[in-house]
């Protein structure tokens, strides 16, 4: 498989050099260093600092041409859609740009997107108003933010302040490994500006020297836009420092100082003060509270509290000690752990559905049908639902359940009237919270098609699937009703899954993402072996399940199999037949299913309409995977799967009659008849293997077990 290719778009002009680097410039430096990908990153920005960049080999400058008119910013991010067109990366990360990330949504340019927030999003282009964050949230694939400040500033406004797509890392250090030794020095490093608190900063720390003369204190960074002129002997101004030398600075600090006045989105430098194990200062503004984890805080952003504390540390030489000692030890954000999670979302995004990353990574699979709850579970050894997510979680995966008419049925004038919007609510929230890779609908209609639209716009990359467990062929029963059920989700679905065999279906339009579904078995549910037993009392086993609870036929209904049936008991008299939902007898469920399947000698597998392609209801899995000898109508063309000596095929009413009175007394061969077709049922068609058909269909996997399927 080709290495995947990731690009980093900078912000116009901040520097990814050594000297000039900017917190999204530090970042990228930081993250990359041990990175999986770093060998499939190429880093875009604008810099005239070419001789001093971080990383000659991965930085890609954007020049511009001088330009009278128009935006700079809009000519930069044009000239990288024509990169992307060249190079086709997997993935573009952009930082604190949101206008950037709408230019490209406009451009039409098919681009993965990840944005990275380092400053309040109120205060950013592309990302001030309610309707610009939507628009983000819809069309990345993760929005990163630096805080959980910078977070909660993004989501002002909506109504859910949580969002799967949204996370936070933390800018991050390593910390070093021995505790240096400190000299007497307090540091302050940003821009000298009323913003960053230099104002407080600079006549807290001129009464401080003038008090211990032994102290001295080093200003690293510069501001020409605001002139503050404070002076003495022992404060000493270094202007900008490249990042290396200023984490040098740290290591001879004592106690540093990042007093700012304004919220901060994160705070950089305290939390390298920290990690070099500084006693560090700071007010309680903005992201600066989630930087270290041993901070002294300032409880007012006063020259006094500022002097105070300061001069508590001074005079304290073993508490202020302890406190160095813990913020080296301590250290909140650390880049080994944060690049781990930077290429786990990077997994997620571009290795989402390649074969590989499937195959070695579990699913998250949200499966929605009704699981019978409502019916008490007596459905459940005839559920499809259940031993499909049996089959998941046996691969491997990880399912969760949501049965639909049960929640339908429980919220029902609780909530509303139908349960239906309750359900939908409920159906949308977990999508939001669990983030599944996979939403599988199964025989499900009660989902509303405007939530499955909005899942969809919003994760580009779910896979969206449904199974049908009903006859779809035209001479079936309730065929228009079957065939809107199953097509009206057709917009946002990936395959589908159907137990009539897609080739007989002419109102598919493309049936290239539909594909046959065997009823599957399940060796918890399937757990008999009726071929065992030496003393069957009846013959034939047969039962209907139509008017569910009544054994009769529902008023204006009517079934086919009712006349074969009676013609069947006519022509055999000596047969003892043992039928179920016939004639006002009621359908039998769960353990008396079992108890009564196990009195039989033989089953038929008959189900409502003509025989269409492999179609058969889910009585198949519960004669034969039960071990029953089991008669099938030939027309089915199940033959494909079952040999003659596995199962027994009939071709009309006469056949059947003559095949019934032959094994009836041949009790040898059809138990072996029986056991044979048990252990092929179960080779071919346990749930494991057709939940892996299932998932191999959906992600575009290929596995030489399963060609079967194929036919």
């Amino acid at each position: 498989m080709s290495k995947k290719k990731i690009a980093i778009l900078l912000p116009f002009k901040d520097h990814f050099t050594n000297s000039k680097a900017g917190s999204a410039s530090i970042w990228v430096k930081d993250f990359n260093k041990k990175s999986k990908y770093k060998d499939q990153i190429s880093i875009y920005g604008n810099t005239p600092f070419l001789n001093d960049l971080i990383d000659k080999k991965k930085y890609k400058n954007i020049t511009l041409e001088k330009i009278n008119i128009g935006s700079k910013n809009t000519l930069y991010v044009k000239k990288f859609i024509k990169q992307q067109a060249l190079y086709k990366f997997n993935l573009v990360e952009i930082h604190n740009r949101p206008s950037y990330v709408h230019q490209i949504i406009e451009s039409s340019v098919n681009i993965k997107l990840v944005l990275i927030f380092h400053n309040n999003p109120l205060t950013l282009g592309g990302s001030i108003t309610l309707l610009e964050r939507q628009a983000l949230l819809k069309h990345c694939e993760k929005l990163i933010f630096v805080s959980n400040w910078v977070k909660e500033r993004f989501f002002e406004g909506f109504e859910k302040k949580n969002h799967y797509k949204c996370i936070v890392i933390y800018p991050s250090i390593n910390p070093i490994k021995k505790f240096p030794k400190k000299n007497n020095i307090i540091s302050f490093v940003g821009k000298l500006n009323r913003s960053k608190g230099f104002h407080v900063f600079g006549k807290a720390i001129v009464r401080i020297l003038n008090r211990y003369k032994s102290w001295k204190s080093i200003v690293v960074g510069d501001e020409p836009r605001e002139k503050y002129n404070y002076k003495h002997n022992n404060l000493e101004y270094k202007g900008w420092l490249s990042h290396h030398k200023t984490l040098e600075l740290y290591k001879d600090t004592s106690i540093s100082v990042a007093p700012s006045s304004w919220e901060e989105p994160f705070g950089r430098t305290a939390m390298e003060a920290s990690s070099r194990g500084c006693a560090t200062i700071i007010s309680k503004k903005g992201g600066l509270v989630e930087t270290v984890a041993d901070a002294i805080y300032l409880p007012k952003l006063t020259e006094k509290e500022l002097y105070n504390k300061i001069k508590y540390l001074i005079e304290n030489k073993k508490p202020r000690l302890e406190i160095q000692k813990k913020s080296l030890r301590n250290v909140l954000h650390k880049i080994d752990l944060n690049t781990v999670k930077i290429d786990n979302y990077r997994d997620n995004i571009i290795n989402k559905f390649s074969l590989t990353f499937v195959k070695k990574r579990n699913l998250k699979i949200l499966h929605i049908s009704n699981f019978g709850s409502r019916l008490y579970n007596r459905l459940y050894f005839i559920s499809i639902a259940k031993k499909l997510s049996n089959g998941f979680i046996r691969l491997g995966h990880d399912v969760t359940n949501l049965s639909d008419r049960d929640t339908i049925r429980f919220n029902r004038y609780i909530t509303t009237k139908s349960g239906v919007d309750y359900l939908n609510k409920l159906f949308y929230e977990t999508v939001l919270n669990y983030n599944p890779d996979l939403i599988l609908l199964g025989h499900s209609d009660k989902i509303k098609k405007s939530v499955l639209e909005k899942i969809k716009n919003s994760n580009k990359g779910i896979k969206i699937a449904q199974w049908f467990e009903d006859n779809l062929d035209k001479s079936g029963p309730d065929p228009i009703l079957n065939q809107r059920r199953l097509l009206q989700y057709d917009p946002f679905i990936d395959h589908n899954f159907i137990t009539t065999h897609p080739s007989v279906l002419n109102f598919l339009k493309n049936k290239d993402n539909y594909h046959y579904l065997p009823i599957p078995v399940d060796k918890n549910i399937e757990k008999l072996s009726v071929y065992n037993n030496s003393e069957p009392i009846y013959d034939l086993f047969f039962t209907m399940s139509h008017g569910v609870n009544r054994g009769t036929l529902k008023t204006d209904k009517s079934d086919e199999r009712d006349p074969f049936i009676n013609k069947l008991i006519e022509k055999n008299p000596n047969i003892i037949f043992d039928i179920y939902g016939y004639k006002n007898r009621q359908p039998i469920w769960s353990e008396d299913f079992y108890h009564t399947i196990n009195q039989a000698k033989m089953g038929l597998n008959l189900s409502r309409t003509n025989s269409v392609k492999y179609y058969s209801s889910n009585r198949i899995s519960s004669l034969i995977g039960n071990g029953l000898m089991t008669f099938i109508d030939k027309k089915t063309q199940l033959s494909d799967f079952f040999d003659d000596d596995e199962v027994v095929f009939y071709n009309n009413i006469h056949d059947l009659s003559k095949k019934l009175n032959y094994y009836k007394h041949n009790s040898i061969l059809r138990k072996k008849i029986a056991k044979r077709g048990k252990i092929k049922y179960f080779n071919y068609f346990d749930g494991k293997i057709v939940s892996e058909h299932i998932v191999n269909k959906i992600f575009g996997l290929g596995d030489k077990r399963l060609k079967w399927m194929e036919k």
